[in-house]
C-alpha cells in the first residue's frame, strides 16, 4: 500500500519545476510587461498576493528563502500597480494559460487534473499561509489550465513544508540555499548578499535532514493514493513534464 513517501520523494522535482514553469515563461514575462510590472514585481505581487495585502515583512516571513530586502522592494513596487488580490489573479490566469499552451489536448488531463485535486484535498494547511491561499483561487474548467494550477498549489505545498523542515533543523534559510543544489548562485538570484555561510559537514547534515523530513510532512497527502492511483499519477505526470520541456525547446 503506498504511505506517499516514496511517491512524494519521486515527485517532488517534477512538482517544483513543472509547478513553477509559468514563473519564468514568455506568458509571465508577457503579461507582467502588458500590466506594468517591472523587475521581480510580477512575481512577488502574483505569488503571494494570495496573502492580501499585509506587509513586506509577513511576506517575506511566509516565502522565507527570498531576502528581506529585495522582497520588500519587489512587494511595493506591485502594490503600486494594483492590490494584491488583483495581481494574485493575473499571476494564477498566467499559469492557467502556460498549461493551456502546452497541455491543451494532451490525453489524460481530466484523470491527472483528479488524481491532482485528491492531492491538494488531503493537505493539511496549518503552517502553509501561501498554499493556503492559492488552494482559495477558482480553478479552471479546462483541464490543461486546472492541472497547471493543481501543479502550482502543490508547489507551494512542498516548497512551504519544506520552509517548515529547513527552520525545524536550525537551518536559517540562507543556509540551506547555499548547502543546495544551485549554491552560492541560487543566493544571489533569490537577493541575499554576501558574504555567504561557509558550508560544513554540520549543515551539510542538516540540510539533508531536512529534505528527509520535508518528505515526511508532504507524504500524507499522498498516501490517500491507491497503488493504481500512484501509478497514473506518476507516469501523468511524467508525460505533462516531457510535453512541457518540449515545448520549451
Amino acid at each position: 500500500m503506498n504511505d506517499g513517501r516514496e511517491l512524494s520523494c519521486s515527485l517532488k522535482h517534477v512538482v517544483s519545476e513543472v509547478g513553477g514553469g509559468f514563473m519564468i515563461s514568455p506568458e509571465a514575462k508577457s503579461a507582467g510587461k502588458e500590466h506594468g510590472y517591472r523587475g521581480w514585481a510580477f512575481y512577488m505581487g502574483g505569488r503571494a498576493g494570495v496573502l492580501g495585502d499585509t506587509s513586506p515583512a509577513v511576506v517575506a516571513a511566509a516565502l522565507g528563502f527570498l531576502e528581506p530586502k529585495m522582497v520588500e522592494a519587489a512587494w511595493q513596487a506591485s502594490a503600486a500597480v494594483a492590490p494584491a488580490a488583483e495581481t494574485a489573479q493575473r499571476y494564477a490566469e498566467v499559469c492557467r494559460t502556460w498549461g493551456r499552451n502546452r497541455w491543451a489536448g494532451l490525453d489524460g488531463l481530466d484523470r491527472l487534473a483528479h488524481l491532482l485535486q485528491g492531492v491538494v484535498e488531503r493537505v493539511d494547511p496549518a503552517g502553509l499561509p501561501v498554499f493556503a491561499g492559492w488552494h482559495e483561487l477558482p480553478l479552471p474548467e479546462d483541464p490543461a489550465g486546472r492541472c497547471a494550477q493543481l501543479l502550482q498549489v502543490l508547489r507551494e505545498h512542498r516548497g512551504g513544508a519544506h520552509l517548515v523542515a529547513v527552520r525545524a533543523v536550525g537551518l536559517h534559510p540562507l543556509e540551506a540555499i547555499v548547502a543546495g543544489s544551485g549554491g552560492v548562485g541560487n543566493a544571489r538570484f533569490f537577493g541575499w548578499p554576501e558574504p555567504f555561510p561557509e558550508i560544513e559537514g554540520q549543515v551539510q547534515a542538516r540540510r539533508a535532514e531536512a529534505e528527509r523530513l520535508t518528505t515526511e510532512l508532504v507524504s500524507p497527502a499522498y498516501a490517500g493514493l491507491g497503488n493504481r492511483d500512484a501509478e497514473d499519477l506518476a507516469e501523468l505526470l511524467a508525460v505533462a513534464q516531457r510535453r512541457a520541456l518540449e515545448h520549451a525547446g
